[in-house]
């Protein structure tokens, strides 16, 4: 009987699944949208069950469904999910309110203060090698315990949403070292058991999940779960790990030098190095491949601001892709191509959700800066897309000053199906970057994971085989000069603005 393997990613505004044979052809893959809530400023949610849960019940089905394929013939399940969120549950894996998601939830801005005077900041920089931020978890349990003391008191164990996913299909609670020991650090040791000193202010030691490596067995696909998902009752489930990890994977990051630049909501990177690398602008933890460690590092908003230009600014384009079903991104990309390198002059800082790495910000705001009479919304459009490869130049030039080697760039993401904002990246960069031939994403690394937990490959290096380069952009050396000097100007505009947008935020307290 022939085997596959099912790997399902959910990521900030869509789902996505794919069912993979034993040579690694997709034979069927599906996706689900959803939404993702801001209540409050600074608080982005997602409803466990409803999204998180339910997608993952959709896609496989469809996936089972359009297949054709027996159940029985699953012989393995990866799941991945958003990283660093915090979903507290009870004893029956209810979730006892909404995730707080990623680092682009800032709201424990208070607790970060807190925790940052009661171990002291030498104490903090030796633990994460930076200050503390809004993808860490410890304060955002914290800020459970500060501001919603019922949800606290009911809490069986704090999850992720990969952690979450594992637990409804296994009954098992787990969280893989690479996520786990970065995001709680340093509720855990680092040999994965619960540190009882660090936790004390927190939550208690048994309220986290067990540590366990990504290809781990978590557990075996539950009687409740088969019915819910359709796959077949003791499948075995891997303990899986974050969406930026599965995708990583997925792109050939298997060694030291291999980059991946994901370009979703968020973008996102990830470099496999041979040791750790220290400095405040970025984090640093052990990767997924064993005796190796990783930079990793994200904007918080990459295709979020091209979806707030779609509905904000081309709902011309929005409005034609309703009327004739071409897609209104490729629509605002017609005539971009024909403006120059530097948008004339204009630089947007795209901190609209405030910013991560490397300026770990939670106030940050976004910026249109240089407008003159001759700039259109193409000018704006473009100054966008520009604006995040001059955040992954910045991050480049730490990568330099630690003297990291790159060998090898891939992109990743649905970004990448904009091939002209790709080019920009490498021309401001200076880069060669390739994308993967196959594109479908994290959850074609789950799949491989997946093959993995059960032995079926018996390395990264036979995953290795199965990873193909599609297009390669190389940099163009001319624009790259002209960017050189508009990277300065990026560079310095939050530094000289950074009080104002601090101003600005106290004035909406």
């Amino acid at each position: 009987m022939k085997s596959y393997f099912i790997g399902i990613d959910t990521g900030t505004y869509e789902s996505k699944g794919v069912l993979v044979d034993e040579e690694f052809n997709i034979i069927a893959s599906h996706s689900a949208a959803h939404g993702m809530e801001n209540p409050k400023p600074n608080h982005f949610e997602h409803d466990a069950e409803k999204v998180w849960w339910h997608d993952f019940c959709e896609i496989s089905k469809a996936l089972l469904e359009k297949s054709d394929i027996d159940p029985k013939q699953i012989k393995a399940v990866g799941a991945s999910a958003l990283g660093a969120d915090c979903l507290p549950v009870d004893e029956n894996c209810v979730p006892l309110r909404k995730a707080i998601l990623y680092g682009i939830d800032s709201r424990a801005v208070e607790e970060m203060k807190w925790l940052t005077e009661y171990w002291g900041e030498d104490q903090i920089i030796e633990w994460f090698g930076r200050p503390l931020c809004s993808s860490d978890v410890m304060p955002k349990i914290l800020w459970i315990k500060n501001n919603e003391p019922e949800v606290y008191r009911k809490t069986y164990k704090y999850l992720t949403g990969s952690s979450y996913i594992t637990a409804k299909l296994t009954g098992n609670y787990t969280v893989d070292r690479f996520l786990g020991l970065a995001s709680f650090n340093p509720l855990y040791h680092r040999d994965g058991s619960p540190n009882e000193r660090t936790c004390e202010p927190i939550c208690r030691p048994d309220q986290l999940a067990a540590v366990m490596n990504t290809i781990d067995i978590a557990g075996y696909v539950t009687e409740k779960a088969a019915a819910e998902t359709g796959l077949f009752e003791g499948t075995p489930v891997i303990v899986g790990t974050d969406d930026a990890g599965a995708e990583a994977i997925s792109t050939g990051v298997l060694q030291a030098g291999d980059m991946m630049l994901m370009f979703g909501s968020s973008l996102y990177m990830i470099l496999c190095t041979d040791r750790l690398v220290n400095d405040n602008r970025i984090w640093r933890e052990e990767f997924i491949i064993p005796n190796t460690y990783d930079i990793s590092a994200g904007t918080n908003a990459a295709g979020t601001i091209t979806r707030w230009y779609r509905d904000n600014l081309f709902e011309d384009c929005l409005k034609s892709e309703r009327e004739t079903g071409l897609n209104a991104y490729e629509l605002m990309m017609e005539g971009v191509g024909e403006i120059p390198a530097g948008s004339e002059g204009l630089i947007t800082l795209p901190y609209f959700a405030g910013e991560r790495t490397p300026l770990n910000d939670p106030f940050a705001r976004g910026m249109i800066f240089g407008l003159t009479l001759k700039h259109t919304k193409k000018h704006l459009y473009r100054s966008a897309l520009e604006s995040i490869g001059y955040s992954i130049g910045q991050h480049f030039s730490i990568f330099e000053e630690h003297k990291v080697k790159i060998n090898a760039i891939m992109a990743v993401g649905g970004g990448t199906r904009n091939p002209e904002w790709i080019q920009m990246v490498s021309d401001i960069t200076g880069k060669e970057i390739a994308t993967a031939a196959v594109t479908i994403g994290a959850s074609f690394g789950d799949a491989m994971m997946a093959a993995m937990g059960i032995q079926f490959f018996k390395s990264y290096e036979d995953i290795s085989k199965l990873i193909k380069k599609g297009k390669i952009y190389k940099p163009d050396s001319e624009k790259h000069e002209i960017y050189k000097g508009y990277q300065r100007i990026f560079d310095e505009l939050y530094l000289r603005n950074k009080d104002l947008m601090h101003m600005v935020n106290d004035l909406e307290k």
